[in-house]
């Protein structure tokens, strides 16, 4: 990709956008050491009609902005944005980030070299000091997302809500579950196929229920951890928040029974039923807002079974196309990891 005569892929970085002007500035500054030829940028303002940005994103090379009359949340902005692309890939992209010049080079290489890739993650790192020169893994990502058979979602580099340093452990390019949302690279043609995001989920696990609709579709999803992006995190929606946990509660319920065999849902969920009675327990020892934080896994479950035939008709979708068992996809992981996202 270093030949002056080479057509280069194009590649559309979609970033949402609400409210935190101070972020989106610091991101596009960063981007704009990005060392790539063919990049264009779209920030999606998520009815939030702050004065002035059109005027920041002007400023930008190849940036421009595309306005939503109201928050659609981070899967409605996401597809506002893959709709006005017509690029090679797409980057799915979070505003509190800052990259390596050869972050999407490093991407679209691993990408142009696998005819069924699917998704890309970068390695995603804390801005958090780590201490002793170290950087830590961020929480949201870290070295590629996986799952464990009971359906909770992990990461390589995080283990519970523990970080590790980044020591080369994962510096290996491999098959990975989801690649996080923070950095989410993909084939625009894949996901425009499996229709995007799903809007529903509005915010949280939006980007594991369509990594999840890609591998059963038969794409890859990988990590590439010679691309490295670091991200500030739970900028938008701090983790422990009643609505977060309504949201991790609310989506994955709807991601198994959307994505799992029938098979797989015979036994999972009585196990979930309980686990999620087990969790509305914990969450009233915690102080404050414990009786809200238990209130909230009761509204997610009431949620799901509102929107059962909803559910149900996505789910006829998804199982009719899928060329990939329950038994391939989760053969390599553990029972459980019992982690909220």
């Amino acid at each position: 990709m270093t030949t002056a005569t080479q057509t280069y892929p194009t590649v559309d970085i979609i970033i949402p956008f609400f409210k935190r002007r101070d972020m989106l500035e610091r991101c596009l500054d960063s981007l704009e050491n990005t060392i790539y030829p063919s990049m264009n940028i779209v920030v999606v303002d998520n009815g939030g009609k702050e004065a002035g940005l059109i005027f920041l994103v002007k400023r930008y090379r190849n940036a421009r902005l595309e306005r939503l009359a109201e928050n659609r949340g981070y899967a409605g902005g996401c597809n506002a944005g893959l709709k006005c692309s017509s690029a090679d890939y797409v980057v799915f992209m979070n505003d509190d980030t800052v990259h390596d010049p050869l972050w999407l080079e490093r991407l679209v290489l691993v990408a142009e070299n696998d005819e069924q890739t699917g998704a890309l993650q970068p390695k995603i790192l804390s801005m958090r000091p780590g201490g002793k020169g170290k950087k830590l893994f961020d929480y949201a990502g870290a070295a590629g997302g996986m799952m464990d058979r009971l359906g909770y979602p992990w990461c390589l580099g995080r283990r519970s809500a523990k970080l590790e340093f980044d020591e080369g452990q994962y510096d290996i390019e491999q098959d990975i579950f989801w690649a996080s949302g923070v950095a989410m690279f993909v084939k625009r043609a894949v996901v425009e196929e499996l229709g995007g995001f799903d809007e529903d989920y509005f915010m949280q696990m939006e980007e594991i229920d369509l990594s999840w609709r890609m591998k059963l579709a038969g794409y890859h999803v990988r990590s590439v951890p010679s691309s490295v992006i670091q991200h500030e995190g739970g900028a938008s929606l701090q983790g422990g928040t009643v609505e977060k946990i309504y949201f991790n509660h609310r989506n994955n319920i709807t991601m198994q029974l959307k994505n799992r065999s029938m098979a797989g849902l015979c036994w999972l969920l009585p196990i979930r039923f309980l686990l999620e009675i087990a969790a509305s327990v914990y969450y009233l020892t915690q102080l404050p807002g414990g009786l809200k934080k238990s209130a909230a896994v009761w509204r997610a479950m009431a949620y799901n079974f509102s929107r059962m035939p909803e559910t149900l008709k996505k789910r006829n979708t998804i199982q009719h196309s899928r060329v990939i068992d329950d038994r391939t996809l989760f053969q390599h992981s553990p029972i459980s990891q019992m982690t909220a996202r």
